[in-house]
């Protein structure tokens, strides 16, 4: 039967110390090397030359990068970027906005294009889409290893409870908290007086405080400040803990550890959906391409991709966490506004696509 995940990994790799290999950047790289190779298969099969392709992944990359950051400055956060215009360029932080880099990459393409006699702008576009999707698979997959762009609450057994944020919450509270552990609770006996089938989807949390201080207080800063703390909104939206939550503890070597358990928020794994839309998308337009190839009427894949694309974003945004505070007032929120003008112009290259099939 369909479970409950608790889903709690280090965003990153490996700490080489003075900066991380985390899991966002890797996927992101890896999106645009299989991009990359794609396009050459592409250019191979249809007669144009690798070079362009190496000129192309350059444009791609640059636009991709600058338009999905300047897209959530100015759609999601412009308030705080033009008060502090340095941190615009701190990438690093997060805040990319795939609107962004749909503008950025429709930008760069026509730039593009125009330096090809042999290279029309639609027909880079019903190409380039094709990656776009693959791409954007990956991209999502390292939101997900990031516990970032999470769903809304679901009362179902397949739910996601994400703990990452609730580590990094407890981990600051005081230097001798060393690490917070979250995982899936299968078996306890009497947590607080109550029994085990009391929690749905029950959940551990395990503070590791250094071995260094003394039990006493440990156990007193545990159940007044740390006990507080739990009960804080950045927390009980992932996971619920009563107010006389009981913390068992025991000390292994030079480690005090503090156990409690919780009810888990389980949330829709919105990252993943989307994923897997733009899976199916890659997978039909790579066999569309390679099944017409020459064949195919221009602009045909690329109004697929955007109703596709921006069609299945529209919807997932229903169950998806708001990235911002302005959104709650708004009927829809920032990413469906700007998915409708992409999935009426799709429709739009479509219908033309087959008008100018019929005329020829």
């Amino acid at each position: 039967m369909l479970s409950y995940i608790v889903w709690s990994p280090k965003p990153y790799i490996v700490d080489l110390g003075f900066t991380e290999l985390r899991w966002y950047g890797l996927l992101f790289a890896l999106g645009f090397i299989i991009s990359q190779q794609i396009m050459f298969h592409i250019f191979k099969k249809e007669g144009k030359k690798e070079k362009q392709v190496e000129i192309l992944t350059l444009y791609m990359v640059v636009a991709t990068i600058i338009g999905a950051r300047l897209g959530h400055v100015l759609f999601y956060e412009p308030a705080r970027y033009l008060s502090n215009p340095i941190d615009i360029f701190k990438v690093w932080e997060g805040g990319l906005a795939s609107h962004g880099g749909a503008a950025g990459i429709l930008i760069a393409l026509y730039l593009f294009s125009r330096k090809y006699d042999n290279i029309s702008y639609l027909w880079i576009l019903d190409r380039i889409v094709i990656v776009v999707s693959i791409t954007a698979v990956l991209i999502r997959i390292g939101n997900f290893m990031n516990s970032e762009i999470i769903g809304e609450p679901i009362d179902k057994a397949y739910g996601v409870v994400f703990g990452r944020e609730v580590e990094l919450q407890l981990n600051y509270l005081t230097t001798a908290i060393e690490d917070v552990q979250v995982e899936k609770a299968t078996t306890y006996g009497l947590i607080a007086g109550t029994l085990e089938n009391d929690y749905q989807n029950p959940v551990k949390v395990t503070i590791l405080y250094n071995g260094k201080n003394k039990l006493e207080d440990v156990k007193k800063f545990t159940e007044n400040q740390l006990m507080t703390k739990l009960q804080d909104q950045n927390i009980s939206q992932h996971i619920q803990f009563s107010k006389n939550a009981d913390f068992q503890y025991n000390r292994k070597g030079g480690v005090i550890y503090a156990s409690a358990y919780g009810e888990g928020v389980t949330r829709h794994a919105t990252q993943l959906y989307e994923a897997i839309s733009y899976l199916f998308i890659f997978v039909l337009l790579f066999y569309l391409w390679n099944k017409n190839r020459s064949g195919l009427a221009d602009g045909r894949l690329f109004g697929i991709f955007l109703i596709g694309g921006f069609g299945s974003r529209f919807l997932i945004e229903f169950i998806k966490e708001n990235q911002v505070a302005f959104e709650e007032g708004l009927i829809l929120n920032m990413g469906q506004w700007l998915s409708i003008p992409l999935v009426l112009t799709g429709i739009y290259f479509v219908i033309q696509s087959f008008k100018a099939e019929k005329g020829n």
